[in-house]
């Protein structure tokens, strides 16, 4: 064999040879060259000496690759926790705007419904004598020993508040009876449907309304009268509806006895009531019961709101034959009620 062939076929053995496999880097890998490179850079921006950069090199290098790895994906953490953040954030101030717009904008929708109601509506004080609803006994005015004279005759002797329907009902057939408060906003048409929901978000003209209108309990009828007629309202923080009944939990109110009356008129009727009762409540049911099965579970009724009045000013006699008014509206969004009682003393018929 000659000498040149020989050396291809040592040269063939060669090429035969298999190459040693390039190792391929992973993401820890590439991720330790970046934070390198980005040293480097540094370096050259600042005119870093060689011998620290080849130190901030060596310490890189001594370091497991992960160390950077693991860097790298907290900061991207950091950044998704600050992009969701500030997207919630605006979420709700988004959110809190829109309701505040709607706010306003049902409030000034319930100042001109009663703007129009003022200038539709005919009502006026009737002085007539009216009949008496369980008087006082020992305080009759034919008794010959002076009596100890209670506010009753007082209230006794009010004027009725006397509403003309005709163009009330024409406008919202709804239309059941009008309540008037001394020294608050009340001063309303009230209506009644077959259930307490819709008049919750809905004005007096039926358009959706979060200020919703006075309304009567569904269960309630005034002929004949319920044992205890319930009225519902919102309390607006701007003393539309009934936001102003929370001036009778100030004594200052309470002290005034031309307040503590309240009329109601109906188209065939008008009412005279005299509060014996005004607290606060968490919501529930029960003093919002309508009528009673029997003598002993209104009197039982009748004994637990009087003993929740918070009015010192306020002591009234009230008995098993009275009938009752209660008036109930939000005090806050975390359940709590303003409830005001009040019970019959006059009558038109």
């Amino acid at each position: 064999m000659s000498k040149n062939n020989r050396k291809k076929k040592n040269n063939k053995y060669q090429n035969s040879t298999p190459k040693k496999p390039v190792k391929k880097k992973n993401d820890l890998e590439i991720t330790k060259e970046i934070k390198i490179d980005e040293i480097k850079q540094i370096a050259q921006n600042s005119k870093l000496s060689k011998s620290s950069l080849e130190e901030k090199i060596h310490k890189l290098n001594t370091q497991p690759a992960d160390v950077f790895y693991v860097s790298k994906t907290k900061r991207r953490l950091k950044n998704w926790a600050f992009y969701l953040f500030f997207i919630i954030f605006i979420s709700l101030i988004s959110i809190s705007a829109y309701k505040l717009l709607n706010w306003k904008t049902d409030n000034i929708k319930i100042s001109k419904i009663e703007e129009e109601l003022n200038d539709m509506v005919i009502y006026e004080y009737n002085t007539e004598a009216g009949i008496l609803i369980n008087p006082p006994e020992n305080e009759l005015p034919d008794i010959k020993e002076e009596p100890v004279i209670s506010d009753y005759w007082y209230y006794a002797s009010l004027p009725f508040y006397d509403v003309d329907f005709k163009n009330l009902i024409e406008k919202n057939p709804d239309t059941v009876a009008w309540i008037k408060m001394n020294n608050t906003n009340i001063n309303y048409p009230i209506v009644q449907t077959t259930d307490n929901d819709f008049y919750l978000n809905h004005a007096y003209d039926k358009a959706f309304n979060s200020a919703g209108w006075v309304y009567m309990d569904y269960r309630n009828t005034f002929n004949p009268i319920s044992d205890n007629i319930v009225i519902y309202g919102h309390g607006r923080v701007d003393n539309t509806v009934f936001g102003s009944l929370k001036k009778t939990l100030k004594s200052s109110w309470q002290e005034n006895k031309e307040n503590l009356v309240v009329n109601i008129s109906t188209p065939k009727e008008n009412y005279l009531y005299q509060i014996f009762s005004i607290y606060t409540i968490e919501s529930e049911a029960y003093y919002i019961t309508t009528n009673f099965y029997s003598i002993a579970d209104k009197q039982k009724w009748i004994d637990t709101m009087k003993s929740r009045n918070t009015a010192q000013s306020i002591n009234v006699d009230v008995t098993t034959e009275d009938k009752i008014l209660t008036l109930s509206t939000c005090y806050n969004d975390e359940g709590i009620r303003i409830v005001v009682q009040a019970k019959l003393i006059k009558t038109t018929a």
